[in-house]
């Protein structure tokens, strides 16, 4: 009933304590009842779920068929949430997960890497101990998500969807092209959160309007 067409990260790369900007647009067969639920999830370990961190969500409707596109903003991860502010538990490669759920039950998820970094080239070789937030970068690597999509109950019979093939997609500057999510094997060493069955609260969320 839904597939998404495209991802673009606006603001990419961006420094660390820089709010993400992405614009996502998707296609609906027909109209829906309900909103649609969308998650930010930063991944802040790759050994615990504990701290994972869910960086905003938002409702989005109505939906009508067709094509539609939103604009998702969602602030930084909080520091003390983070764990460590040691450089050697910032610095490097993580994760970060958009979710979109349709009646309390998760339909899609599509996953990137998120490079941690310092631009001063002596700190690249010797960062220092305690990380210096205001020096730090990412940079997420949108040309490489991992696509993951779980039946819903509008998936009444198999459906041609643009997530088996990236031929389908626009790409437009940070635009991601979504490959079938049984593609590059060596894609995300760290764990994704398990599927959730119910949308997080709309707590510090906010209902979107399509126009």
């Amino acid at each position: 009933m839904v597939n998404i067409r495209n991802i673009e990260l606006v603001n990419n790369p961006a420094k660390f304590d820089d709010p993400y900007h992405f614009r996502i647009k998707f296609e609906a067969i027909a109209p829906l009842a309900e909103d649609l639920d969308w998650r930010l999830i930063y991944v802040g370990s790759a050994t615990s779920e504990e701290f994972d961190q869910e960086l905003d969500n938002c409702s989005v409707g109505p939906i009508p068929a067709g094509i539609n596109a939103f604009d998702f903003q969602a602030p930084a991860p909080a520091h003390h949430l983070l764990p460590s502010i040691e450089s050697e538990e910032i610095l490097g490669v993580t994760v970060i997960i958009i979710t979109a759920s349709y009646r309390e039950k998760e339909f899609v998820r599509v996953g990137y890497y998120v490079n941690t970094y310092y631009e001063e080239e002596e700190w690249k070789e010797n960062p220092p101990s305690t990380v210096q937030w205001d020096k730090l970068y990412r940079n997420v690597l949108v040309e490489k998500p991992k696509v993951t999509r779980f039946q819903n109950p509008w998936d009444s019979a198999p459906q041609t969807s643009p997530f088996d093939s990236a031929s389908t997609l626009g790409n437009n500057g940070n635009g991601a092209d979504l490959p079938s999510s049984s593609g590059n094997p060596e894609m995300f060493s760290a764990p994704l959160p398990p599927p959730v069955t119910k949308a997080a609260a709309v707590s510090g969320g906010e209902d979107v309007e399509m126009a």
